[in-house]
């Protein structure tokens, strides 16, 4: 068994490398072409994708080039299609909703009833439909169909009901990436009809391991910067560093881009900061100084500021020049003014819902959604994922994301949504804050369980937006695509039970365990 991964971290890599290649040949390598996608979803469910992009790319070219890109070339195999869809879609290439057309009774409103014992092809066309466009009809369908059937085949002890359970708590879509894996290693070696391939899950452990030592000792570093800081010893916000650096990991979970890790897990600890200024520590007169100084950009006058609050924007400020510095030192480029017009932008938000707090406002849904979308410091943080992970940085793509381009909107939305969607009943009873359920609530007059109804059809509608943006043509280069989706997801993960952010739950300590300290044993 391995118990210690930094007494044989070069031997790891070593067999890591000699892997890789027996993976590359075997993407390579001439199957059917069902077990060919089979395999391919099996490579990047594992956690091994980012791995072998080049080769997953082409393969899945052959097949479009191939027979089985014709109407009907899979017949009537449900699986195959859905499955062919979702990894097409999946990996960016353009695949239409009408390949289902002919799983589909005569006027195309509900799939053949004949279907409904195809466990796995149900189970394919219901991770297939969250790949679905706005205003595709078809996808809907299909999901609401499949959901419907796979419920009715939930609690069976065997393989199947364990994949239909996990699929229909969260789909594969919306899972993080490095915690999928992990529990689809489990699966994928106990159902050897799945496991074809051994190398693939032997590689799949040594490489969770590997990345797991790089997440540690990224971690370990951020500690020291937070205590250090010494804001962890202010009562009144939430120190939540871990929390934090999770988020940030299941964004951008790729051991090359520590850099973005570190960077906007400091940034993602001043948003928390500055909000819980905002929301419980400053007077409505405090805060409206403290925005001023957000404006400004300018310590020269910084004692105008009680000592907490200039204790905070002091961190704020310095935090921010020296990710400002890195970048400059290593790329040339100054994004501090970038930076900044974000920062301003989140004071500016901050500071109106303090003021609906004061004024006993109450905003309508649009009008919250307006500021709220900002204010939980979605946009700052995907900004991040820019310039800390692309090799060349142009205004023009700086200047473009501090426009909020519609993709970096969507998945703030669905932050946004989600945070929202954790709030409890006892909370919304006491309306100390303003959420989405309030809102609309008050608006509406709408019962809270038909208002979460409609706030989850609108996390459904954003991850469907999201979803053909992200196949459109987008000017930033690198990882920042795959951030917006990453904290889609991250959302997902931890608002799914509750708040695991605001009041860390036994979920979030079990991811936290998962990801950062509990190595995967290898005989």
């Amino acid at each position: 068994m391995v118990n210690s991964l930094a007494m044989q971290e070069e031997g790891y890599m070593e067999r890591v490398e000699k892997m890789k290649e027996e993976v590359k040949d075997f993407i390579r390598s001439e199957m059917p072409q069902v077990e060919k996608l089979e395999q391919i979803d099996g490579v990047q469910r594992l956690g091994l994708g980012y791995h072998f992009e080049v080769e997953i790319k082409s393969a899945l070219q052959a097949i479009i080039d191939g027979a089985t890109n014709r109407e009907g070339a899979f017949d009537d195999d449900l699986h195959a299609t859905a499955l062919r869809f979702r990894l097409l879609r999946q990996n960016g290439f353009n695949v239409e909703e009408g390949v289902f057309k002919r799983f589909m009774i005569e006027d195309v409103s509900s799939f053949r009833e004949s279907l409904r014992e195809d466990v796995k092809g149900l189970l394919s066309l219901y991770e297939a439909s969250f790949y679905g466009f706005k205003g595709e009809a078809i996808i809907d369908v299909a999901r609401t169909f499949s959901c419907a059937c796979l419920e009715n085949l939930k609690g069976d002890d065997d393989v199947w009901a364990r994949k239909i359970d996990h699929a229909l708590d969260m789909p594969v879509h919306w899972r993080p990436n490095r915690l999928e894996a992990r529990w689809f290693m489990d699966v994928y070696e106990t159902d050897r009809r799945d496991c074809s391939s051994p190398v693939l899950l032997d590689l799949a452990k040594l490489d969770f391991n590997v990345v797991q030592s790089v997440y540690r000792d990224e971690v370990s570093k951020l500690a020291r910067w937070w205590v250090n800081l010494g804001l962890n010893k202010m009562d009144f916000c939430r120190d939540r560093l871990m929390e934090h650096y999770l988020w940030n990991t299941l964004m951008v979970y790729e051991p090359q881009f520590g850099a973005f890790r570190e960077m906007s897990t400091k940034i993602t600890c001043m948003i928390t900061l500055m909000d819980d200024v905002y929301d419980v520590f400053g007077s409505w007169e405090e805060l409206q100084l403290l925005t001023k100084f957000i404006e400004r950009w300018d310590v020269t006058k910084i004692d105008e500021l009680p000592s907490t609050i200039r204790t905070c924007f002091l961190a704020m400020y310095n935090t921010t020049n020296e990710i400002g510095y890195w970048i400059m030192k290593e790329q040339g480029f100054n994004i501090i003014p970038y930076l900044h017009k974000l920062w301003v932008n989140q004071g500016k938000t901050w500071l109106e819902e303090a003021k609906w707090y004061h004024e006993g406002h109450k905003p309508t849904l649009e009008e919250y959604l307006n500021a709220s979308v900002t204010s939980i410091g979605g946009h700052v943080v995907l900004f991040c994922s820019y310039f800390t992970t692309s090799n060349k940085l142009s205004k023009e793509a700086l200047e473009y994301l501090c426009s909020i381009p519609n993709i970096m909107h969507c998945s703030s939305l669905i932050l946004r949504l989600m945070n929202d969607l954790s709030t409890s009943s006892d909370e919304l009873a006491r309306g100390d804050n303003f959420k989405s359920l309030h809102c609309y609530m008050n608006e509406t007059g709408a019962s809270e369980e038909a208002t979460r109804r409609h706030i989850k059809s609108l996390v459904q509608d954003a991850w469907k937006q999201m979803n053909k943006d992200a196949h459109n043509y987008n000017p930033c280069p690198g990882p920042f695509l795959g951030a917006c989706l990453n904290l889609a997801r991250a959302s997902q993960l931890f608002y799914q039970y509750g708040d695991g952010h605001g009041i860390p739950d036994r979920e979030t300590k079990d991811n936290l365990k998962s990801l950062l300290i509990q190595p995967i044993l290898i005989k």
